[in-house]
């Protein structure tokens, strides 16, 4: 009979019991007390079963997981309605029958006979007709307002009175400069002025903050942006002297000067101009006039100096006599010169205004001598060719025309525009477009027919000859309390912009609708009209 061990026994392997164990079938034999040999012997096998698995069993539960049941639905993609469409054709011939005549040959061959020469003779006519010479169709909508784009200003040349005496436009048109100065101050003012540039494309532009400032001793009367170098600006000041800056130059942007030596002006100057040379079409010269009555060309020479070059003089005495002109008073010989203008076909040809009111063509070409004693480092030479009838007062702007050799336009105190030709003394208009003084006239760059002025009422007026000789076609309101408009110009890179300075020292810049700066059909042909009616 099998032992069945307890759990508890099986941990006891090895001692002295397992030997018992082992060995209890011959110590009974031997008996009692004494050991027998050790002999091996075969045990049946030990069962254990296991009693937690039992209990485990019937404790056991089923379990399930219950899922939230799947909804679907069926969708149908939503399609376009189509069409179909066909080409309507002549309707189908029956089968079997004959087509039919399409038309009377014997009818229609009488007819063309009939109207051939009436066809003929209208063609013909309206081959020869000019009517729509020079016509362009205009796709783009046009444009019928004047906008103002930005009101410009600095802040400490406002606070001390100054005006802006003139704008210019650089090079690449997308930098607008100012001079601040005076035109009413008659005494040698110490008060310091400025030159201002905006960059209008640069990003965060600050209307009351300039792209560049740059402080000057004396008031600013002029300026003019070199042709080919956007950052190089001339100017003319009271005292007379005409310096040259680089205003990309914060710190030092002082490049020439004339300095105050005998050949300076010794009055204001009014217009500085930048003119080739006659060699070296890539070199530049200064010209400058002033209402000492001469007209100097300065050039670079050496570092921060303008040396005088050529030099012309005006004097009573050597003008023209094909016009009366006022005695002058004993003593003053000089003719005051208050503006200038070339011309664009004739290098040599330029257009002076002067405080007497009269136009003067003249040419830097003349080789007479002045007969003035006025101290110069040159001789100094008389230009004046041909005198023009003259305005009621002091003529403060003129300006070639850019498209036609003979024409140019002169504003004065009088209030008027006189449109000049270069060969006759007489203009060929007269307009009276303000009852105080006008300041600055300039020809359009891109219409023929179309010029700007500034006013001494606080307008900008814009004129189109085309669509009226008498009346501008628009009234620009610039100052609000008719503070005078003094200077304006013409962007001729971006031919919609207008930029006009003020009494009120802002500078104000315009964008032009389209009807002034595309240019109508046959518009040169008008001004070429226009200019041969001058000559006869």
């Amino acid at each position: 009979m099998a032992t069945r061990a307890q759990p508890g026994q099986l941990c006891l392997a090895g001692s002295g019991r397992a030997e018992a164990l082992a060995t209890g079938g011959a110590a009974s034999a031997e008996g009692p007390g004494r050991p027998g040999p050790l002999r091996d012997e075969t045990l049946g096998v030990v069962s254990v079963p296991s009693q937690w698995r039992g209990v485990q069993g019937i404790r056991g539960e089923t379990k399930s997981c219950q899922t939230v049941s799947i909804a679907t639905a069926e969708a149908s993609a939503q399609t376009r309605k189509h069409a179909d469409a066909q080409v309507q054709t002549e309707p189908p011939v029956p089968v079997g029958m004959p087509p039919g005549p399409r038309h009377d040959s014997p009818g229609l061959a009488a007819f063309l006979r009939r109207v051939e020469a009436m066809v003929i003779r209208e063609l013909n006519k309206n081959w020869q007709s000019h009517a729509f010479d020079g016509f362009e169709v205009n796709w783009t909508e046009p444009q019928q307002t004047v906008t103002c784009l930005h009101t410009l200003s600095y802040p400490p040349a406002q606070g001390q009175g100054l005006h802006v005496t003139s704008v210019s436009w650089n090079s690449t048109g997308s930098v607008v400069a100012c001079a601040y100065g005076r035109l009413d101050d008659g005494d040698w003012s110490t008060l310091k002025a400025f030159v201002c540039a905006w960059n209008l494309d640069r990003r965060g532009l600050n209307p009351r903050q300039p792209s560049a400032v740059v402080e000057v001793p004396s008031a600013v009367m002029c300026l003019a942006f070199h042709p080919t170098q956007p950052s190089h600006i001339a100017g003319g000041l009271y005292s007379g002297e005409v310096l040259v800056w680089d205003m990309s130059r914060p710190e030092d942007p002082l490049l020439w000067r004339t300095g105050l030596t005998d050949d300076t002006h010794t009055d204001p100057v009014y217009q500085v101009v930048w003119l080739p040379e006659p060699r070296y079409s890539y070199r530049f010269r200064v010209l400058s006039v002033a209402t000492d009555g001469k007209v100097l060309l300065w050039q670079a020479a050496g570092p921060g100096q303008l040396q005088l070059t050529e030099g012309f003089a005006l004097v009573v005495q050597q003008l023209p006599r094909n016009t009366k002109l006022k005695k002058p008073h004993r003593g003053e010989t000089e003719v005051g010169t208050t503006a200038v203008a070339f011309s664009s076909f004739d290098p040599s040809l330029f257009v002076l205004g002067t405080e007497g009111g009269f136009p003067l063509k003249c040419s830097l070409a003349a080789e007479e001598a002045a007969l003035t004693r006025t101290p110069s480092s040159v001789s100094l030479r008389a230009p004046a060719q041909f005198t023009f009838s003259p305005h009621g007062g002091p003529v403060y702007s003129v300006s070639c025309s850019p498209f036609h050799r003979n024409l140019f336009l002169s504003a004065g105190t009088d209030g008027h525009v006189h449109l000049y030709s270069m060969l006759q003394a007489q203009p060929l208009t007269s307009l009276q477009l303000s009852h105080k003084y006008l300041f600055a006239v300039r020809w359009s760059p891109v219409r023929p027919l179309v010029f700007a002025a500034a006013s001494g009422e606080g307008d900008v007026q814009l004129f189109d000859l085309q669509k009226s000789s008498q009346k501008p076609t628009i009234s620009i309101k610039q100052t609000q309390d008719e503070s005078p408009v003094y200077c304006l110009e013409f962007n001729s890179q971006q031919t919609q912009l207008l930029a006009a300075g003020d009494a009120k020292g802002t500078v104000k810049v315009w964008q032009l609708s389209t009807e002034f700066t595309e240019q109508g059909p046959s518009e040169t042909e008008d001004l070429e009209q226009l200019a041969a009616e001058v000559a006869t």
